[in-house]
């Protein structure tokens, strides 16, 4: 979430953590399991997108990932995409030892911004 809060040049993402109440009161029929598989997008019209389609949505949204996004769109890059990303979602503990990342990858320092508040 700190890279994607970086990106978010226009602040249009309102990025609400998993251990916060409002993620259930903002999409109920999440479970924490699923929610803890992979990141989800909930658009303002209720419509939820989940693992690499949430990273396409997204990435339409932010400068920097619209190149990404864009390709994302060609046929069956999707598929592709869905599968990388289950496998480095199951893997996510192991690759963080294995590149010595701590909270999250830490690269860079929190973003505070008002609209993840208001999520």
């Amino acid at each position: 979430m700190k890279v994607l809060s970086w990106l978010d040049w226009r602040n249009v993402l309102a990025l609400v953590p998993l251990s916060d109440p409002q993620a259930h009161a903002i999409a109920p029929q999440l479970k924490p399991e699923d929610l803890q598989e992979a990141i989800h997008c909930v658009t303002p019209q209720g419509r939820i997108y989940r693992g690499a389609r949430a990273i396409r949505f997204m990435g339409m949204r932010l400068p920097l990932l619209v190149p990404l996004a864009l390709f994302m769109w060609i046929p069956g890059v999707i598929w592709i995409a869905e599968i990388v990303y289950a496998w480095v979602s199951r893997n996510r503990s192991l690759l963080s030892r294995a590149f010595g990342c701590k909270d999250a990858c830490a690269i860079m320092p929190a973003r505070k911004r008002e609209q993840d508040k208001l999520a």
